[in-house]
């Protein structure tokens, strides 16, 4: 594995681990690479500096905390942060309706429901419908929580 810094058109910076460099080239050529930021599918490779262990003693390390240690729920750069506070906001500001957001988005458009902020779940030949329909949808970048009990 090798983990390559990689860019794209926009600017935007990421890291991404490839099973080779021939793996990479095989999938930059397909157009199968997205930046993780824009969803660009122009990136190529940023100049990387290579890996090299310092000569600290194994003890001094282990002095200080590998970055590694933070929780994993805790957002990992800027951009997940930003998502997580969308997410918060959207869940406190709107009402969860589920598998009947298309319905619900439906009935609020003719006039039947009240107009309210909601959220849920379409499949894609329904939400396509409603775009079709002029009804004002957006895609949300996130999965809704699941609830186990």
């Amino acid at each position: 594995m090798i983990q390559f810094s990689l860019k794209c058109d926009r600017g935007h910076r990421f890291d991404s681990w490839f099973q080779s460099s021939a793996a990479f080239e095989k999938l930059q050529a397909a157009g199968m690479i997205s930046c993780a930021v824009c969803g660009s599918t122009q990136v190529e490779k940023g100049i990387m500096a290579p890996r090299v262990a310092d000569s600290r003693s194994k003890a001094d390390k282990t002095e200080q905390p590998p970055e590694q240690d933070r929780p994993l729920s805790a957002p990992a750069n800027p951009a997940e942060q930003a998502l997580a506070e969308m997410r918060k906001q959207i869940e406190k500001h709107s009402e969860y309706v589920g598998a009947n957001f298309a319905s619900e988005a439906r009935r609020m458009h003719s006039g039947e429901s009240p107009e309210r902020s909601i959220h849920g779940e379409a499949r894609p030949d329904e939400a396509r419908k409603l775009i079709e329909d002029g009804v004002p949808i957006t895609p949300l970048p996130f999965m809704p929580g699941r609830k186990s009990n």
